[in-house]
């Protein structure tokens, strides 16, 4: 995997505590995991509306 860079996000306390729900319960390792996989899936279905315009999928989205 390439090198990550790191990135401020301010995000509502309620998010922040399902998602420490999801990481007590091992469904992810961490919370930067849970927002790569929110942040894929989101690009993932944006992008598939412009499929049969110019724009593509870039490789990085569907890893």
């Amino acid at each position: 995997m390439s090198r990550m860079k790191i990135i401020s996000v301010q995000l509502p306390q309620g998010l922040i505590n399902a998602m420490d729900q999801l990481v007590k319960k091992g469904a992810y390792p961490n919370r930067s995991e849970i927002i790569r996989e929110a942040i894929r899936e989101l690009l993932k279905r944006e992008l598939h509306r412009f499929e049969n315009e110019e724009y593509s999928t870039p490789d990085y989205v569907i890893k």
